[in-house]
């Protein structure tokens, strides 16, 4: 399983590495959110979220699937506007104004992916003019709570006051944190991107490639880039209704997170970690081997690489993987008699998240895998 980009024909010229303040803040927000993705921050996503005032940190709650269930697309809007090179702004307030161009249904369809489902992929009418695919966003976003029904409910209604709301929350959490945060690492982070530059240009594609991520390749012919993934889809980088391009932009709070736009009508981008802090490996053997057993089945390690990203519902599961309800029941079942897996209830929905902290000491290799 991989996640391929097109590049046959594209100028050596139109792939970029770029910084981007707002897909940073999104990161970062991620990091607050799931600090069992990073073990490395544990300490700046405590002392953040501790000084966060009430009302910002209930706003957050409210829109945090947009970073928490996947990473939404709204911090990557560069790349979808058209008669643009592709490339993000230079300051936070740049990026959202490159946002507030977004045309509303491009911004409501990648506002309401609530999951990582196969929908996602998908080339169809917006759920903002579509009936079906409205009511379709509205039942994914019962799933994850009523404060979330209510968010979609007002975006598929008033677009415009939901993203003056949303730009406004972005603004707010800068002046609270990210501000001095973009200034401590977006020079490491510019010096990392001209450095991959660098090396594109001195060496060729196939490096910088690797100096980017073991999990990114090149063919020989050079016509397509595959990231090792545990998802299937093929994008292009040479969409002539939004331009030719690919954008790779790096990030400080991204590992272990390997992430690659690859949404129709969209250029393609690929998010990487700047570096990658190492994991303790303990375990006992009898304990190994028993969750290695429950890991076995090829199902079962698909399903954990949606569950660690995001709590799923059993019937979101056996959508996304077109399979029934009860033999997703039946791998659950197997990865919670292991560990594995935790359930809460929201609800009349049970929900299923992977124990992110028990994974990490299964191998770091593995943590990536299913997080990448």
């Amino acid at each position: 399983m991989s996640v391929s980009i097109e590049i046959a024909g594209l100028p050596p010229e139109r792939i970029v590495f770029e910084t981007s303040p707002l897909t940073e803040l999104g990161m970062a927000l991620h990091a607050l959110a799931e600090p069992g993705h990073h073990p490395g921050l544990h300490g700046w996503a405590t002392a953040t979220s501790a000084s966060l005032k009430p009302d910002l940190a209930d706003r957050l709650s409210e829109v945090d699937f947009l970073w928490r269930t996947t990473f939404s697309d709204i911090f990557l809007p560069f790349a979808g506007l058209a008669g643009r090179g592709g490339g993000p702004g230079a300051t936070l307030a740049e990026d959202l104004d490159l946002l507030d161009r977004l045309d509303d249904e491009r911004f409501v369809d990648a506002a309401l992916e609530f999951a990582c489902g196969p929908h996602y992929a998908l080339v169809g009418p917006s759920s903002l003019v579509d009936p079906v695919r409205r009511r379709q966003a509205v039942e994914r976003a019962a799933s994850r709570g009523p404060r979330q029904v209510d968010f979609a409910s007002r975006l598929l209604r008033d677009p415009g006051t939901v993203r003056a709301w949303l730009r406004r929350l972005f603004e707010d959490c800068d002046e609270a944190f990210f501000a001095d945060t973009w200034q401590r690492v977006r020079i490491q982070l510019a010096a990392d991107a001209r450095h991959k530059t660098e090396v594109l240009r001195r060496k060729g594609l196939p490096e910088a490639l690797t100096a980017v991520s073991a999990a990114l390749s090149v063919d020989e012919a050079g016509t397509r880039i595959t990231a090792d993934k545990l998802a299937h889809s093929t994008t292009t980088a040479l969409d002539p209704t939004v331009g030719a391009g690919l954008t790779l932009v790096p990030s400080h709070f991204g590992w272990p997170h390997l992430m690659v736009l690859h949404a129709p009508g969209w250029r393609p981008v690929v998010l990487y970690p700047m570096a990658a802090p190492e994991l303790r490996v303990p375990a006992s053997v009898e304990l190994l081997e028993r969750r290695l057993e429950a890991l076995s089945h090829p199902i079962r390690l698909r399903i954990c690489e949606n569950i660690a990203r995001a709590p799923y519902t059993t019937g979101e599961l056996a959508h996304a993987h077109r399979i029934s309800a009860p033999e997703v029941s039946r791998h659950l079942a197997v990865l919670k008699k292991a560990g594995l897996i935790t359930t809460r209830r929201r609800g009349r929905y049970a929900q299923h998240q992977l124990d992110v902290t028990v994974v990490a000491r299964l191998g770091s290799d593995f943590l990536e895998s299913v997080l990448r």
